[in-house]
């Protein structure tokens, strides 16, 4: 799954938040501080993980989640380049519209 596309589902954006708070951590403590089941956090956690967002340690049973810089780096440029590319479409539009704009 592409970075931007993992972050972009605000429950994956909260659980990111709550790793950041608590460093490594497992998935039962991260669902104890939001508000959905812990299997759902697993399945966002999977997502996160497959994109490279978060990492994953085991440890005896548990499995811990920590966020991956290098992930969360190339989630912060792709998001950097999505903006860029929506403020020129807006600005592109704004042109187009003003052209239409009778002169007064």
């Amino acid at each position: 799954m592409h970075p931007l596309d993992a972050v972009s589902e605000p429950r994956r954006r909260e659980i990111l938040a709550r790793i950041a708070e608590l460093g490594e951590t497992p998935v039962g403590v991260i669902a104890e501080r939001i508000d959905i089941s812990r299997p759902a956090v697993s399945q966002h956690l999977k997502v996160l993980k497959e994109a490279g967002i978060v990492t994953e340690r085991r440890s005896g049973r548990e499995r811990l989640y920590r966020i991956n810089p290098d992930g969360l780096s190339r989630a912060r440029a792709a998001i950097e380049v999505f903006l860029i590319n929506e403020l020129d479409d807006l600005e592109s539009s704004a042109r187009a519209l003003k052209k239409k704009e009778p002169q007064q």
